[in-house]
């Protein structure tokens, strides 16, 4: 009787365990290329800075999900990031002439060196520095996006 005591608890604990199993589902990871293209300089690196919210973006590390840097190897330079969520994003490059990973501006705030955001808005005295709704876009399986380098604000 003991035996087959221990055996009906044995099943019964195997079932309960079995049926509190939920299924293990990676989660689905897309991936972002983005394209650089008017590069001016054939020296130096264009950084990128991948932001998942409004906090910080664009000038601070805050939201950030992913950065990198990539070499100037003409006028077009394209990055390639893996492993982003599928969500919403912004991106805002720099391109990095004297190697401090980060926009260099004058006393005013205006740009030294060559910038972009995703979705290439207007950056002007008049409207100032875009918001990330301004600049975000889904990111869903493989997305490609282009962004054109500026080295001046916008009239």
């Amino acid at each position: 009787m003991r035996k087959i005591a221990r055996w009906y608890y044995f099943v019964l604990s195997s079932l309960v365990s079995i049926y509190c199993i939920k299924p293990v589902t990676a989660e689905q990871t897309a991936s972002l290329t983005i394209t650089v293209n008017n590069v001016r300089h054939q020296k130096g690196d264009i950084c990128f800075r991948i932001y998942a919210g409004e906090k910080g973006f664009p000038m601070s590390d805050k939201s950030e999900v992913q950065s990198g840097c990539a070499k100037i190897t003409g006028t077009s330079v394209i990055k390639k990031f893996p492993g982003l969520k599928h969500g919403t994003y912004a991106v805002a490059i720099v391109d990095d002439q004297n190697g401090d990973r980060k926009l260099n501006t004058d006393f005013f705030g205006i740009p030294k060196e060559g910038f972009g955001l995703s979705k290439n808005p207007t950056v002007s005295v008049q409207t100032g520095t875009p918001k990330f709704r301004d600049a975000s876009f889904v990111v869903n399986k493989n997305t490609s996006i282009n962004i054109v380098m500026k080295y001046s604000l916008d009239p």
